[in-house]
Formats: C-alpha cells, sequence, structure tokens
C-alpha cells in the first residue's frame, strides 16, 4: 500500500486560504482514486472531495465551489485548495487513496486545520 503523508494544515481566520498537501510514497498515475475526507470532533468523517482516474471531481455540497482538489502525477502529490473557509471547516484532514474500486484503502494521519477569528 501507498503511504501517505498530508501537510498545509494549520489556523486560519475565517474567509482565509489554505492549500494542503498529500505526498504519496509512490506512483499515484495508476491509482483508482485519490480524496480528501475530514472529521470534526464529535461527527464522522466525511467525503470533502475526491478525483477518480481523470474523471471531473466531486465535491460534498458543503465545499463545492470553494475547494478545489488537483493532483500532480509527476510529484506523486495530491492537493486541497481552501478557500473562504468558515468556522465549520474546522476538522482533521485525512488524505485517502484507492488503488481499485474493491480495494482496501490508504489513509494519512490527517492534519488539523482551524478557522476561528
Amino acid at each position: 500500500q501507498v503511504q501517505l503523508v498530508e501537510s498545509g494544515g494549520g489556523w486560519v481566520q475565517p474567509g482565509g486560504s489554505l492549500r494542503l498537501s498529500c505526498a504519496a510514497s509512490g506512483s499515484i498515475f495508476s491509482i483508482y482514486a485519490m480524496g480528501w475526507y475530514r472529521q470534526a470532533p464529535g461527527k464522522q468523517r466525511e467525503l470533502v472531495a475526491r478525483i477518480i482516474r481523470d474523471a471531473k471531481p466531486d465535491y460534498s455540497d458543503s465545499v463545492k465551489g470553494r475547494f478545489t482538489i488537483s493532483k500532480d502525477n509527476a510529484k506523486n502529490t495530491v492537493y486541497l485548495q481552501m478557500d473562504s473557509l468558515k468556522p465549520e471547516d474546522t476538522a482533521v484532514y485525512y488524505c485517502n487513496s484507492l488503488p481499485g474500486p474493491f480495494a482496501l484503502a490508504s489513509w494519512g494521519r490527517g492534519t488539523q486545520v482551524t478557522v476561528s477569528s
């Protein structure tokens, strides 16, 4: 399984921006899906954004229009650009990779994002 390491989290005021990075230990070129999930205190982990193959990315309704997922196959890295951040975006953000549609997913350890004034 590929190892995933997230970075880029931190504290930001409402309306601000952050860019998360997910570095993979191996090639992501042929991976079926790469995505970002988040988990807020007391809540279940939820999908934020994902890319399946080279299809158009999927976004949760809560982040659509504010977040952008992208990947750089040459750098084996997936990004999550987060703009117009809101306090409800506060959570631990996890990177996820799925080698195939029925395969076991890999997860990173997560990076904390805190949005507050």
